[in-house]
């Protein structure tokens, strides 16, 4: 940790790995979403390491999921986004793959989001555009997220750089983060390495962490 004109500068994730400044948001790991990641399943268990961690060791947690407009809703952008994604040509061929009562709206079962955690949802790629998130983040006193999900090359950069951009420090899970094209992925996680903004970190790294946040909290409650 680092100190100047009276401010903390974090430089570690051991300086940030705090349930009263971080907390885990985990990305889109929706049913339609999932099914379509060809390492989909390894994702998931990765995924949930790092939740049932940061569970244990009291970080607070936030799910995400994109949604999509009724036709009649949508808008310029989301028609070129849709039809982007799905290739087609025309507005007209759009079928919204998102609907609130969509089965793959929903989150996947394995996820199973406790009481004490939220869910929110966006028809945007950063989870902190038209969302509480940023609120809820400050009102909490958190200045750090650690993410996870799918897909980095589709939500997750950007959620990472609008976060920095807010005054965030991102952690990146890197293995704990799926992909739709390998290579572009590739170069999303090589481009956030280059602007110095985020901590890129894996599943094994940021759960001993967690672990030992764990183990300080327990010591700290036990009978004297």
């Amino acid at each position: 940790m680092q100190r100047t004109f009276g401010l903390d500068i974090p430089q570690t994730l051991e300086d940030i790995c705090n349930p009263t400044r971080l907390a885990l948001v985990v990305y889109d790991m929706q049913i339609g979403i999932v099914t379509q990641t060809a390492n989909g399943q390894q994702i998931t268990e990765k995924v949930l390491q790092v939740l049932h961690a940061a569970r244990a060791a009291g970080i607070r947690v936030f799910f995400t999921r994109h949604m999509s407009l009724p036709k009649e809703l949508m808008g310029v952008s989301q028609f070129r986004m849709a039809m982007a994604w799905q290739r087609v040509k025309s507005p007209n061929e759009v079928n919204p793959w998102f609907l609130r009562d969509a089965p793959g709206f929903h989150l996947i079962p394995e996820m199973n989001p406790l009481p004490s955690e939220a869910i929110f949802d966006k028809i945007t790629m950063s989870a902190f555009e038209g969302t509480p998130l940023d609120i809820a983040l400050r009102d909490c006193g958190i200045d750090a997220f650690a993410i996870v999900g799918i897909a980095m090359e589709i939500g997750i950069e950007p959620t990472v750089r609008q976060g920095s951009d807010l005054g965030y420090i991102p952690v990146v899970v890197k293995d704990a983060c799926g992909f739709g094209h390998f290579d572009a992925a590739k170069r999303s996680i090589a481009s956030l390495e280059f602007t110095g903004d985020a901590l890129l970190t894996d599943v094994e790294t940021i759960g001993a962490h967690f672990r030992r946040v764990k183990s300080r909290t327990a010591g700290r409650s036990s009978p004297q």
